[in-house]
């Protein structure tokens, strides 16, 4: 399998690399989204000391930017004549207040959703090349909505708000690709969304107040989070599985419990097309991208 994941170099995103690098005696390519070079470069390098899996590898975007976007969809295209697997992963967790990007986005906003969304559409073609079945898994979590009249948050402004929203974002953006794809029966894509079922520690305890430092010190000591790696080797098999049981997740909502994947109830509003549709406009009006466009317009003929 050829895997792509965002945010590849930290938390959930990195666990999930350096397993499935790991996996089926390291017959797996994966590549990591980054914005890092030093940071790209000491995680292929651990990832090749760890796991003897000479097939891992790096790009540099700053998802904060629509011209870095651009930039590695073209890299990607030049590179790789298909994709098995994208791990749409990497976003902004806490932050003191609302940073805005160069192209006049909330950071939140565009590097946890609009970018990925981008990103995502103008890779689909070589997820329909897979011969193992494309795939996308997002990183999502329950709660959040959409502020229609606010999307950038210039008038109300909270990181929990943003990261939410982005998350319902996400799901919604499934969805609709869910049901884009559903009626091709010569093309077969599956999106799927996962909850990790418990926090993830991840170097973002570094970034935080220390009175929130303190809480999460503690809950990790009672147990209350999980390990990168341990994260990764239960998302692993949503990307090795064949492609009959992930066509059977498309469109799903899914966690893990006791050893197994459930299947999570979604939300009305995040199922109600008309919403779907009216995300997925306003999207590509944000992105302003003409090739973005392009495609959307494509998959909806």
């Amino acid at each position: 399998m050829k895997i792509l994941v965002t945010g590849g170099t930290n938390g959930m995103g990195k666990g999930v690399a350096k397993v499935l690098a790991s996996l089926d005696n390291q017959e797996h390519e994966v590549i990591i989204l980054c914005r890092s070079h030093e940071l790209g470069e000491a995680t292929i390098r651990e990832f090749e000391a760890d796991t003897k899996n000479m097939k891992t590898s790096f790009l540099i975007c700053d998802l904060t930017k629509f011209r870095d976007v651009k930039k590695v969809i073209t890299e990607i295209q030049s590179k790789h004549h298909y994709l098995d697997g994208i791990f749409i992963n990497a976003g902004i967790g806490y932050a003191a207040k609302r940073i805005e990007t160069e192209d006049g986005m909330d950071a939140h906003f565009q590097v946890n959703y609009l970018s990925q969304f981008m990103l995502t559409l103008n890779l689909l073609n070589l997820l329909e090349k897979s011969e193992m079945g494309g795939r996308i898994v997002f990183n999502v979590t329950e709660r959040g909505e959409i502020f229609w009249d606010d999307m950038q948050m210039k008038n109300k402004w909270g990181f929990e708000d943003g990261i939410h929203q982005a998350m319902v974002a996400k799901r919604m953006f499934l969805q609709k690709l869910h049901r884009l794809y559903q009626n091709n029966h010569k093309v077969k894509v599956s999106f799927v969304g996962f909850q990790i079922h418990e926090v993830v520690w991840t170097n973002q305890i570094n970034l935080v107040p220390k009175y929130m430092k303190i809480m999460a010190t503690l809950m990790k000591f009672l147990g209350k989070f999980i390990t990168t790696e341990k994260c990764g080797e239960i998302m692993a098999p949503l990307f090795c599985e064949n492609q009959e049981k992930s066509m059977e997740r498309s469109g799903k909502f899914i966690s893990w419990r006791k050893n197994s994947f459930i299947t999570l109830k979604e939300d009305e509003k995040v199922v109600d097309r008309e919403l779907q549709d009216r995300l997925w406009d306003m999207s590509l009006e944000l992105c302003g991208d003409h090739k973005t466009s392009q495609i959307a317009q494509s998959l909806s003929a």
